[in-house]
């Protein structure tokens, strides 16, 4: 029972910058990833960014040096700081999760967030 909540999105001339948040509440014992996928028109969705726990990263090739995701542990929250964004980067960003539960039973459970759109446009 993991909620995840985004926000961030929005539409931005090439170029420009846009910063997206994801917010995971409920009953969690512990986040092992949190990752960023989006999903343009007619294609399937992708990897964009994950950050493990201690903090080490893994980017698509298409977004390294324009990307950098981040996690503020102490807020269950990731985000991605996107730069000089390109038309191409016009999608559905999805929040990915990997959590375990604060449940007793300390089942894993995959979590995704509902998506905020990102326009690249002039």
């Amino acid at each position: 029972q993991v909620q995840l909540v985004e926000s961030g999105g929005g539409t931005v001339q090439p170029g420009g910058s846009l910063r997206l948040s994801c917010a995971a509440s409920g009953n969690i014992f512990s986040i092992n990833t949190m990752g960023w996928y989006r999903q343009a028109p007619g294609k399937q969705r992708d990897l964009v960014a994950v950050i493990t726990s201690g903090g080490s990263t893994n980017y698509a090739d298409s977004v390294k040096g324009r990307f950098t995701i981040s996690r503020d542990n102490a807020k269950n929250t990731a985000y991605l700081q996107m730069n000089s964004l390109k038309p191409e980067d016009t999608a559905v960003y999805y929040c990915n999760v990997d959590s375990y539960s604060g449940y007793r039973d300390r089942t894993r459970i995959v979590s995704w967030g509902q998506g905020t759109q990102v326009t690249v446009s002039s």
